[in-house]
């Protein structure tokens, strides 16, 4: 069956090879890639060190009102926690920035990173409520200790996730390489083993993930082509209207017959994409329906063992039936074999004590 798949999906035409073969080498652009802003995250790294400065530092900025500090504590840690869900957002919109300049493995990354901040923050919150509400008693730990020392954990924490996202930003800016979105480009239309397809199968969801990143990563190129043609409209209509501008004219006109061409490929291309994906989904579609075949089969089988079992106890049990009968039969005729040489002692015992009187 993996045979006659791997068959038809080498049978396609070389036309349609050669259509996906050569889509890297008329990629869309990327030099226009807007780099990420880190001064934000720099920003709220210097908030969390302000805020470990007023948990290491409490006793001491609290001593007027020192009866308040828990509470203050409290307070501030739940303040925190607000802003860190807004910079959350700020952080969701910079990575889906990532995202739209076609970097889907990266912007993936980014994202399990950024939910962690917030995450830690509203434990380290959950955790000073609890304790402010039960008031745990030690004997070496006051209450406003032990909340300074969820406050600092917490702080660290948070300030450590943030380090780990400035240095993925920073080798996000540094980088210079095509987008990894155009790897889906391969996906389904390649030769592959029959590991390499079922790993596929069970990828899909992720398939359509990255081919719907790939959409949105060409509407961005296209919506930047666009803002490139007007430009050069305009640039061209300034030239068009001076009296020695016919030198750049020329030049402008082809530099706008160059991007125009490059438009219609990104069009081209984002059809061709669209097909690959439909394709995609159509295969999916039929492993599914071959898994139902499978499984339906299967239950099949499984009902014909259960038969077969139900039949095999019944035999068993005639047979242990019969050989209780079996047994209660040998144990009868024993009993009539006693009772026959019973009969022939006292038979032969009787003919003895007759010729005896005889």
């Amino acid at each position: 069956m993996s045979h006659d798949r791997h068959s038809s999906s080498t049978s396609l035409s070389t036309h349609e090879d050669n259509l996906f073969v050569d889509i890297l080498h008329e990629a869309p652009l990327y030099g226009h890639r807007r780099p990420a802003r880190i001064l934000g995250s720099i920003l709220y790294c210097i908030l969390l060190a302000g805020y470990a400065v007023v948990a290491v530092a409490a006793p001491w900025i609290f001593l007027p009102i020192q009866s308040l500090a828990a509470t203050l504590l409290c307070s501030c840690n739940v303040a925190l926690l607000l802003i860190t869900g807004i910079f959350q957002q700020y952080l969701v919109y910079e990575v889906q920035k990532v995202r739209l300049q076609g970097y889907y493995m990266f912007s993936q990354k980014l994202k399990n990173i950024i939910r962690l901040p917030f995450a830690t923050i509203a434990y380290g919150t959950a955790l000073m409520l609890l304790v402010m509400v039960w008031k745990p008693h030690f004997s070496i730990l006051s209450l406003s200790a032990l909340l300074r020392i969820i406050m600092t954990a917490e702080v660290l924490c948070a300030g450590s996730i943030m380090s780990i996202y400035i240095g993925c930003v920073h080798q996000y800016n540094a980088l210079n390489s095509q987008p990894d979105v155009l790897k889906s480009l391969y996906s389904a239309l390649q030769p592959s083993s029959d590991l390499e397809e079922l790993s596929r199968y069970h990828d899909g969801g992720r398939l359509s993930d990255q081919q719907m990143a790939l959409l949105q990563y060409q509407r961005e190129n296209i919506h930047y082509l666009s803002e490139e043609i007007l430009r050069l409209q305009e640039c061209l209509s300034k030239y068009e209207r001076s009296d020695d501008g016919s030198t750049p004219q020329v030049d402008l006109a082809h530099l706008l017959a160059a991007r125009d061409q490059e438009l219609r490929a990104l069009s081209a291309e984002m059809n061709q994409v669209q097909s690959e994906l439909r394709l995609a989904r159509n295969l999916i579609a039929e492993r599914d329906s071959e898994f139902q075949r499978i499984r339906t089969t299967n239950n099949q089988y499984i009902e014909e063992n259960e038969r077969l079992r139900a039949i095999l106890a019944e035999w068993s049990a005639r047979a242990a039936k019969l050989e209780r009968a079996l047994e209660a039969e040998k144990f009868s005729s024993l009993e009539l074999q006693k009772k026959i040489s019973k009969l022939r002692n006292q038979t032969s015992e009787s003919i003895e004590s007759h010729e005896i009187n005889i």
